[in-house]
């Protein structure tokens, strides 16, 4: 019985590597005459023709009939040895046809405007960027204790400083007038203002800094979009289980009042949490994030992820039940998520696996606040494989019918943090209890997609119109503000960043598609970062800010990098003018001499 179990498992993994062979070959194809055409196009090199090796599978000196490069499988196994193409086939024939890589529709850029009350904004976070890790009471979070842990953050960076934004609120404005915003989004450090999370002692001096900061940012005619949690919980909760801990709950629901009192009457905008996926299952499965927890991947994140949908819903009844009356602010959680694709297009498995992995992501949270309950995607998966594994019930904890009732329909908008696209194709885990074997998927990405500074992060503008429009259908359409998207650069410091320039252009101009073609109700778009910060794990290696931070100066002064100009651009018109229509005002140089 083992043998035949372990004969099955070679047969299925060989299929794999064939299936993932087709793939790569496709990629070689893609990279290779890319390079060739850069050849004739951009260096000027007299490239007369491509011949792909080869037509078909054939006998491939000593390695005989195991390797085969053809564009076509043949079946030597059958006398008549039949010729059936491959998807590189396929994907090669395109390439001919096209005489190489014309712009798809995806690429081409459109012009227009978005709607006159568009929220321009641009965010940072808490322990990224304030420091003053232990200034005027402040008390200690998962993050000081994280980054204190020797070989948890690369070259041993943290927050104790970081841009020193709680000493500089005015050069913080400063820059953001130079973005010409209309809004910045900042995080509220819980443990800055409840130093053991809890409202027993109040850090008067730590919501003074708050205090100063929006009515700075009104000063300026920048309205603040706060976040009250972006994961640096109180150490001291965190002692006593913290998210995974149900009391959690209700200690949110008291931070969340406290914050609601002391500044509501000055705030608009409010979001609960941010990226819960992350604190779910970055600090509490893959444990690569505070506070860095990896012991039950199949098990607590689902239930921190829980306990985070719960907590959302409380803060979003208590606004609405005690506050949004008088203060007239909207809130709602903010969720990110990658699109995916299928890896190989024309193979259902790979269709199928690109959708769970996009349900296991987004649908996660979103479907509980937007849909009700978990999707039955998720709740089938896990009870199956959960059952299977010799459980009594599913891994997944579930919501009581009031809970569902309570937390559906918690939400102003549809806060969204969105990166990059991953190419998707089915994995089995056999009885492994994880996250990863319950989503059954394994991603890789296009190696043609231009970099960025940090390995997971490929520049895919067509995947944000793509889930911009999986949010509209799956979720019916509600108002959408993007609260994250960027990217990001390392090694020696260049305040030319065209790639970030780029980035912002096609990004940009993917959501004005899907909001003038698609007719997606997206109210506004926040780039990340304002500034180069602590990248949490990576410390300050990767930096996405349109402003340089130079750490090696006691003053950690703010230096524009090129982006900006693009950026505060796009801002000031609103979109993206036709150039035919003639110059624009909005392109029009401020006077000198102006104050912005």
């Amino acid at each position: 019985m083992e043998i035949q179990k372990f004969t099955s498992l070679k047969i299925e993994w060989l299929q794999k590597q064939k299936q993932l062979g087709m793939t790569l070959t496709v990629f070689f194809y893609k990279t290779y005459i890319d390079e060739a055409l850069k050849a004739y196009d951009l260096d000027g090199v007299k490239v007369k023709g491509y011949m792909a090796t080869s037509l078909m599978d054939s006998f491939e000196w000593l390695n005989g009939y195991k390797v085969g490069f053809g564009l076509h499988h043949v079946d030597f196994n059958n006398p008549n040895r039949p010729r059936t193409p491959k998807y590189s086939a396929h994907y090669y024939y395109q390439v001919m046809k096209d005489n190489g890589f014309p712009l798809t529709e995806d690429e081409k850029m459109i012009y227009g405007h978005f709607r006159k009350e568009f929220i321009w904004s641009t965010a940072t976070a808490s322990y990224q960027i304030e420091g003053g890790w232990r200034a005027d009471g402040k008390g200690l979070s998962i993050w000081d204790k994280f980054a204190h842990t020797p070989l948890k953050v690369f070259n041993d960076d943290n927050g104790d400083i970081a841009c020193d934004s709680y000493n500089k609120i005015d050069e913080d404005v400063a820059i953001l007038k130079q973005l010409k915003v209309t809004h910045y989004r900042f995080f509220i450090s819980w443990s800055r203002v409840l130093p053991d999370g809890t409202t027993s002692h109040i850090n008067e001096a730590g919501l003074s800094y708050y205090d100063r900061l929006v009515k700075a940012l009104l000063a300026a005619n920048i309205q603040p979009h706060i976040t009250l949690y972006h994961w640096d919980l109180p150490q001291a909760l965190q002692d006593i289980g913290g998210w995974e801990n149900d009391d959690i709950v209700g200690k949110f629901r008291d931070y969340a009042d406290l914050i609601f009192s002391r500044l509501g009457h000055n705030v608009k905008h409010w979001i609960t949490i941010n990226e819960p996926y992350n604190i779910a299952m970055v600090g509490h499965g893959y444990g690569v994030a505070a506070p860095g927890i990896n012991f039950r991947p199949g098990t607590l994140p689902y239930i921190v992820g829980h306990n985070l949908i719960k907590a959302h819903a409380e803060v979003w009844h208590l606004y609405n039940d005690k506050y949004r009356a008088v203060q007239k602010g909207i809130i709602s959680i903010t969720i990110n998520s990658d699109w995916s694709e299928p890896r190989n297009p024309y193979k259902q498995e790979d269709i199928d696996a690109a959708r769970r992995v996009v349900q296991f992501y987004i649908g996660w949270f979103a479907h509980p606040i937007y849909n009700g309950d978990y999707s039955d995607v998720m709740k089938t998966i896990i009870r199956e494989r959960s059952l299977a594994a010799g459980l009594t019930k599913s891994r997944l904890p579930e919501f009581t019918p009031d809970e569902i009732k309570r937390i559906k329909g918690t939400y102003d908008y549809f806060g969204f943090n969105h990166y990059t696209t991953v190419l998707a194709f089915p994995v089995n885990f056999g009885d492994l209890s994880h996250y990863d074997a319950d989503r059954g998927a394994g991603t890789v990405v296009d190696r043609t997609w231009l970099d960025s500074g940090s390995g997971w992060l490929k520049i895919t503008p067509f995947g944000f119109r793509r889930i911009l429009n999986f949010i509209k259908e799956e979720y019916g359409n509600p108002p959408i503000i993007i609260t994250e998207n960027g990217v990001s650069e390392r090694g020696p410091i260049d305040l030319n960043d065209n790639h970030r320039t780029y980035h912002y252009e096609k990004y940009i101009n993917q959501v004005l598609k899907a909001y003038l073609q698609d007719n997606v109700d997206i109210r506004g778009y926040t780039a990340w970062s304002l500034m180069d910060n602590l990248e949490w794990a990576t410390g300050f290696s990767e930096r996405f800010g349109l402003f340089y931070v130079n750490h090696s100066d006691p003053n950690v002064p703010r230096v524009k990098k090129a982006s900006v100009s693009t950026y505060s651009t796009i801002i000031s018109c609103n979109g993206f003018p036709d150039p035919a229509s003639g110059p624009h005002d909005c392109l029009k140089p401020e006077p000198e001499g102006k104050l912005i």
